[in-house]
């Protein structure tokens, strides 16, 4: 999946060792360490790598390519004093520490860190055998503004729980599996984490756990014949912690660090990550056509007329409004779910009337927000939001929202206006716990040296926005705070926006034949309009961001300006009447799949 255009920074606090592994027919010697395995991991993933560690002159042959590929500072040390761990594994993700020497590893202290500025996006602290030192490492660099990670292990866990569980609330990003997790909190499903924590709980065969605040996805793990299962956890780290330097989505992060792990248990030690790095596996029911691809971004990029859309307008705020940020953020995380179904098929879009004006989906939900802004200023504002987690009597909360929406005829049919009501809540609670406003949110965006990525990864901690790994509502309100006559959000020239991938721009991408589904079984779903399975929905519309991904970059265009000739198309390519061709740009390139239609099922992602 492709991310966004940079390159994040990394240091690692944590060591190399000599390890003896008894794996489950042999014992083999091997390079290891948790600060080795994270530093190359997160280096082949792309992140530039500062590893504070003590370092060994001469330097033994088995840590010369960690040498090579980060940069490795530290107390200068013999190589007998490095750590050595002898290790078993029993197979299933069981395994054992039979032996420990720690070695020089009491030289990591924050005292002994060279008096540099480091750069980094992310601070991590791997597993140390004495906790504390980590808490205070964690504690040097939160001081100084840094975000910060850590790793566990079950001997912390056990022996030190208390300032695990301390650590834990320190700092910004957790890393542990399932068995550290049940000894952190004796949790039955799933731990929950402050709101604007990061929590990954890898959990062996079913993958890993991303937890984002009060909410939970499960990354699926990819087959693999496990050798040698040493460092999987920090490869998973380590590959992670870089993907979300480089500005990853949580998840989509995750993603990349199971197909790592997966990878790497397959063979000895670290060899797997001297290779070229693994992708999270795409689905072979769908493709993108390549040659369909370039065909429609060359012919996209001869259009002199395809520009952004700048969100001002009969449906909008006047512009420089003083409320126009708090709306624009509270109507855009409800830009979801505008089609109503029968349990089993899709059946219609929603249309309402407001004003005399029968309006459609996403025209309906910012015209009734514009009309709570003229009304209810103070409704928009996340405090207001976050009020409606205030206990309900006889649904009185829930009543107030439902006006929000009511139409000329005082109904509030919207689809899923109970979702839409929890999202909401969300919002305003996530908002409220963090301290933020919608000002101060875009100030801090473009304060930083890459303002789209900083705006996105805010809004990975609020609710109605964090939940997607495609963030197609948060790319909505970047493209939207970009190009309003206002220029709330500056992005730089090199930074790359992501698609805003919802269902007019799937059923496009169909019926065009940017994806093409070679599954017989979903082809037919997709063609009944039938509901559709989650893996079957990110089949499609993971195909869809790849193939919008290579249209914008071939035609040169903006992806707002993508993005609004795409769903100009839902006008000629609607759900409900036969396409009008005649009228569409791309029909002389289009594949006239008109049967197809976009997966049907319900979320609050788009």
């Amino acid at each position: 999946m492709t991310q966004l255009n940079n390159i994040g920074s990394l240091l690692i606090i944590g060591g190399a060792s000599l390890d003896v592994l008894h794996l489950q027919n042999e014992t083999r010697k091997s390079s290891g360490g948790a600060g080795m395995y994270t530093a190359l991991a997160a280096a082949r993933a792309g992140a530039r790598v500062t590893m504070f560690a003590p370092r060994p002159d001469p330097m033994p042959p088995e840590l010369a390519p960690l040498a090579e590929r980060v940069n490795w500072i530290g107390p200068i040390v013999p190589p007998e004093q490095l750590p050595s761990f002898e290790i078993a594994h029993y197979g299933n993700g069981k395994a054992e520490l039979v032996g420990a020497r720690w070695g020089a590893e009491a030289l990591l202290t924050p005292e002994n860190l060279p008096d540099m500025n480091f750069e980094a996006d992310i601070v991590y602290c791997g597993p140390l055998a004495d906790p504390a030192r980590q808490l205070a490492f964690i504690r040097h660099f939160k001081t100084r503004g840094y975000r910060t990670a850590v790793g566990t292990y079950w001997r912390a866990v056990s022996n030190f729980r208390d300032i695990v569980r301390q650590t834990q609330r320190d700092v910004d990003i957790f890393f542990c599996n399932e068995n550290e997790a049940r000894g952190l909190w004796e949790f039955e499903h799933a731990p929950r984490v402050d709101v604007g924590k990061l929590l990954f709980v890898t959990r062996n065969v079913e993958g890993a756990d991303v937890i984002q605040g009060d909410f939970c996805t499960r990354v699926p793990t990819m087959p693999a014949k496990e050798f040698d299962p040493t460092g999987a956890g920090d490869t998973f780290c380590g590959t992670t912690l870089a993907h979300l330097a480089n500005g990853a989505h949580p998840v989509q992060a995750a993603r990349y660090g199971v197909a790592a792990a997966s990878e790497m248990i397959t063979l000895l030690g670290p060899t797997a990550l001297l290779r070229p790095p693994p992708a999270p596996p795409t689905d072979a029911r769908v493709h993108v056509d390549v040659a369909q691809v370039e065909r429609i971004a060359s012919l996209i990029a001869a259009l002199p007329d395809v520009n952004g859309f700048d969100f001002a307008g009969e449906n909008f705020p006047p512009v420089n409004h003083p409320a126009a940020l708090d709306f624009f953020f509270a109507a855009t995380l409800q830009q979801f779910g505008f089609w109503s179904d029968d349990g089993a098929r899709y059946v219609e879009p929603y249309i309402a009337s407001l004003n005399g004006r029968a309006l459609k989906g996403s025209d309906y939900l910012f015209a009734v927000y514009l009309r709570l802004l003229n009304t209810d200023t103070d409704a928009l504002t996340p405090a207001r939001h976050a009020a409606l987690t205030l206990p309900c009597i006889q649904g009185r909360q829930f009543d107030v929202f439902t006006d929000w929406y009511r139409d000329d005829n005082g109904a509030a049919n919207m689809p899923a206006l109970a979702e839409h009501f929890e999202l909401a809540r969300t919002y305003g609670r996530d908002m409220q716990a963090l301290g933020w406003t919608t000002r101060n949110i875009v100030e801090r965006a473009n304060a930083s040296e890459t303002p789209l990525q900083t705006f996105l990864q805010m809004l990975d901690h609020i609710g109605g926005y964090k939940e997607d790994p495609l963030r197609k509502k948060a790319t909505l309100l970047a493209i939207i705070l970009q190009q309003r006559p206002e220029k709330f959000l500056r992005v730089n020239p090199d930074e790359v926006v992501p698609p805003i991938i919802d269902y007019h721009l799937q059923r496009s991408c169909l019926r065009t034949g940017l994806v093409r589904v070679d599954d017989a079984a979903l082809r037919k779903k997709l063609a009944r309009r039938e509901i559709v399975s989650p893996d079957e929905e990110w089949a499609v519309r993971s195909a869809a961001y790849e193939a919008i991904v290579q249209v914008q970059k071939l035609s040169g265009k903006s992806m707002g300006a993508v993005d609004w000739f795409f769903f100009g198309a839902r006008r000629r390519c609607p759900e409900m009447t036969e396409p009008d061709c005649a009228r569409c740009a791309v029909d002389a390139v289009c594949a006239h799949e008109k049967r197809l239609f976009q997966p049907v099922r319900r979320t609050t992602f788009y």
